[in-house]
């Protein structure tokens, strides 16, 4: 059952591209909400992820856990938008940022490819 601490918004953008647009907290309790969600995407045959941190208040390493899960599980792409200063801080300090930090084609600077 969803957590009311992550809300995740999931648009179809076409036969391959999914989006989740997450709000609220992305910690211990919500991270497997969101792993579950883009394993659900996957199995329906979405293999590009566009996953929109925009919303996020809090992020700690669950959630940057969830991320890399997502990562490995995937036979996709996953590109990461809206990332905050403490998101950004966080995958910097962790080394996460070297992983996940390649920017997809005319991406926008809060960009960033996993994959």
């Amino acid at each position: 059952m969803p957590s009311p601490l992550l809300t995740i918004q999931v648009s179809r953008l076409d036969a391959a591209r999914a989006q989740l647009r997450l709000s609220g907290e992305l910690d211990f309790d919500t991270a497997p909400d969101l792993i579950d969600a883009a394993a659900e995407l996957r199995l329906d045959g979405y293999q590009e992820l566009l996953i929109d941190l925009t919303g996020v208040v809090l992020c700690d390493s669950s959630g940057l856990s969830a991320l890399v899960i997502i990562h490995r599980a995937g036979a996709g792409a996953i590109h990461l938008t809206g990332m905050n200063p403490q998101i950004q801080q966080l995958l910097d300090r962790t080394g996460l940022g070297e992983l996940l930090a390649m920017a997809p084609p005319g991406a926008t600077d809060d960009a960033r490819e996993v994959g």
